[in-house]
């Protein structure tokens, strides 16, 4: 099989796939698999509603429907947080999406879940990584079929390019809905030039218990799957699909440029102490942390 099809098992099989299991992933706890922006408490949601807002501009938040894609629980970042929308509502991962209406829609590491597939350059033309199964083992082996993809039409020997194929599947069904508004998601990603020319091994990765590992195949359904995506090819769907002049800064460039005041606010208050909300901050904000490894896409569609 592909290998997006062994991820699609691993990862979303109703018994057995690793989101689909009714286990902590995220957080600091023992058991957990990696931290995300949301690890860091409130305040990412109180920077993300600022930010939000901020990009609205003169149209009225009140109007607007928070709804936040992925969410690893059913709370979602605007848990207990007053807020200016007119309502708000997670959809889990893995659930059906359907968006109505004026809408801000929000995700945090939503499309780097999704399966993706792996593409090699060998001897001259581009083959297709997948897994089989042999006496109880899975292994890598190259496909006899390559699955339609714009690839480079050349390659130094032995170029993996992991391709979030899915990801795009999964914005052409978010932004083929029948709502209007504000689309905001943070995730990990490169440009395609980035993927074609500086990642050599590909940029697949497996986690477990807070460690990175480059065994994809070990632990079915008890460990993540992950890839960088493609800024590139989601911006151009966003603007296919009527969206106005999409754009990817790095999550410290938005926050610092979109939040600016609810930042102010929230230094000015923790100026005179090292407190848990400050070192939140700091972790959203640094390039050494999340500052720099994520990025966010955002753009606006509106009805004339």
């Amino acid at each position: 099989m592909t290998f997006a099809q062994f991820m699609q098992l691993a990862l979303y099989d109703p018994a057995l796939g690793y989101y689909a299991r009714a286990q902590p992933r995220v957080g600091y706890e023992p058991g957990t698999d990696f931290f995300t922006a949301s690890t860091s408490g409130p305040i990412f949601g109180e920077l993300i509603v600022a930010a939000c807002v901020e990009l609205l501009g003169a149209r009225d938040p009140r109007n607007y429907h928070f709804v936040e894609l992925g969410a690893e629980t059913s709370i979602g970042i605007l848990d207990q947080l007053a807020h200016p929308f007119a309502s708000a509502r997670t959809v889990q991962l893995g659930s059906p999406i359907t968006l109505s209406g004026p809408c801000v829609v929000f995700s945090n590491e939503l499309f780097d879940a999704q399966p993706f597939h792996r593409f090699i350059w060998r001897g001259g033309a581009w083959r297709e990584l997948g897994v089989s199964l042999s006496d109880h083992t899975l292994s890598e082996c190259e496909l006899p079929t390559l699955t339609a993809a714009a690839l480079p039409s050349h390659a130094p020997e032995g170029y993996i390019i992991d391709a979030p194929l899915a990801a795009n599947r999964l914005l052409d069904q978010i932004a083929g809905e029948t709502w209007q508004g504000l689309f905001v998601a943070c995730d990990y990603g490169k440009s395609w030039l980035e993927l074609t020319t500086a990642t050599p091994a590909g940029t697949a990765r497996a986690y477990y218990r807070h460690t990175q590992s480059n065994d994809l195949l070990a632990r079915p359904g008890e460990q993540d799957l992950t890839c960088h995506i493609c800024w590139d090819w989601l911006s151009e769907r966003l603007k296919h699909q009527g969206f106005a002049d999409p754009k990817t800064d790095s999550q410290e460039t938005f926050l610092v440029r979109h939040a600016a005041k609810a930042l102010a606010t929230i230094t000015a208050a923790e100026a005179s102490r090292l407190s848990q909300r400050k070192l939140a901050l700091m972790q959203l904000l640094h390039p050494a942390h999340l500052g720099q490894k994520f990025q966010v896409l955002h753009a606006q569609r509106h009805s004339s």
